[in-house]
């Protein structure tokens, strides 16, 4: 097969720095030097070629969309890059609360598994040590103390 290794067939990268600025401004109804501007108050960054042409990716191009849905909505800019900001608060969130469901869940299962290993080796509990005293509470709202001699003093 000629022209080297071929990529495995895929959604692309949306984070792949593809469209010229043109094609940004088209996709996303909006003017070349809006989307500059936008570039300047560092609501949007797109990636650079070598010779420093602009490069916008997939992701690039939602969120300009997502912008000029704010703004015609009559939201200004300091509140788009609030709004902006907090979305981007709350998808680090979710991926987190995501990270430590699968820990606790995976917890839960190791848990599980040692629970029944134990089951099935009938193993007996440790014998607690004759030495401690059974406490039991007649009451929740009773405290208890325990007195423990020291011996060989």
């Amino acid at each position: 097969m000629a022209g080297g290794p071929r990529r495995p067939a895929g959604p692309p990268d949306p984070d792949a720095a593809v469209f010229v600025i043109s094609v940004a401004a088209e996709l996303t109804g909006l003017h070349p030097q809006t989307l500059r501007a936008y570039e300047r108050m560092g609501l949007v960054m797109p990636g650079r070629t070598g010779g420093g042409g602009r490069r916008y990716s997939a992701r690039d191009i939602d969120r300009l969309r997502d912008i000029a849905d704010l703004t015609s909505a009559g939201t200004g800019i300091e509140g788009v890059r609030r709004i902006l900001e907090l979305e981007t608060h709350v998808s680090a969130l979710r991926h987190r609360n995501e990270e430590l469901v699968a820990e606790l869940e995976a917890t839960r299962d190791a848990l599980r598994q040692a629970l029944a290993q134990r089951r099935t080796t009938n193993a007996a509990p440790p014998a607690r040590p004759a030495n401690l005293p059974v406490l039991r509470r007649p009451d929740p709202d009773q405290s208890v103390v325990v007195w423990r001699r020291n011996r060989g003093v």
